[in-house]
């Protein structure tokens, strides 16, 4: 039986995004996963309400922040790892394929001097490296698919699966931003069903259908028996097309420009200008495909 972590999590309403602290009952020592840096768009204010609320957990619960994990370049809402680096000197990790997203928006975004090599992170995992929080063995998996760098991170007998699966009655992540597929989404969620049976699946958004409370905490048996496009999709094939037919109907994420060139940066805000203001950039008709309802 795989060790039992203790699984915090805290849901962000503005964004739908559930952020968790994952600890070691035995040692206090925690990991960080996918923080949010709160932006509020009409303004263009940032702040650390989120992340706050994340370190006020940590303190009063007296464990010991170890890394600051993100499962891939976020695409709807801002990174708080840099800034909870600030505040607890642990390092920021991500997986070593975002040197591909990087690489791939750099152009997008005209970035002159910006170099794609993963080096604003502390560490870059590898697919299938191990490390550990406290006493906890965990590891990697890659699973690409919403994003070319996305990976699952496995703690004991628990999964962050993020944008792959999400609660059963939510389906399946879209695979339509740039790098995105369909086919690799299909077999990261393949490997993310080949865990135990009994494995807790945390997911990365629940966007509440018909209103319900939110939910984030699912099995991997669970999501076999139930998950309501898997169910209608029984090949390879069907969820190909089925994914990509429902991509075809969604929006761009309304965070998507301004929260990349913040995320492919480890979280870090664009530096100062001479008037000691920071500044977004947001490259015009870049990804077309807009819908206009």
């Amino acid at each position: 039986m795989s060790a039992r972590p203790h699984v915090e999590a805290f849901f962000d309403k503005r964004t739908f995004s559930i952020q968790y602290v994952v600890s070691d009952p035995a040692t206090g020592a925690c990991a960080i996963i996918d923080p949010v840096l709160d932006f509020e768009e009409k303004s263009g204010a940032t702040g650390t309400f989120n992340a706050d609320r994340i370190l006020q957990y940590v303190t009063a619960e007296n464990l010991k922040v170890e890394w600051i994990l993100d499962t891939h370049p976020h695409a709807d809402h801002f990174s708080a790892a840099d800034y909870l680096h600030s505040q607890t000197g642990a390092p920021c990790a991500i997986g070593s394929h975002v040197v591909e997203v990087q690489s791939l928006w750099k152009d997008l975004y005209n970035w002159q001097g910006f170099v794609p090599d993963g080096s604003q992170w502390h560490k870059l995992f590898q697919t299938g490296e191990t490390f550990r929080i406290g006493n906890l063995n965990a590891s990697v998996m890659f699973s690409p698919g919403h994003t070319l760098a996305s990976v699952t991170y496995v703690v004991g007998d628990a999964a962050f699966i993020h944008d792959t699966l999400f609660m059963p009655d939510s389906g399946t992540a879209r695979t339509d931003f740039p790098g995105g597929s369909a086919d690799q989404l299909w077999h990261s969620i393949q490997d993310i069903l080949a865990l135990p049976g009994e494995t807790r699946l945390f997911v990365g958004h629940d966007y509440q259908p018909n209103g319900r409370a939110p939910m984030w905490e699912s099995t991997v048996s669970e999501q076999k028996a139930s998950n309501s496009h898997l169910s209608r999709c029984h090949s390879k094939d069907e969820f190909i097309a089925f994914r990509q037919a429902r991509d075809k109907t969604l929006p761009m994420p309304k965070l998507m420009l301004p929260s990349l060139q913040i995320n492919l940066n480890a979280g870090r805000l664009p530096e100062p200008e001479s008037n000691g203001a920071r500044f977004l950039k947001i490259p015009l008709n870049a990804l077309g495909n807009a819908i206009w309802e």
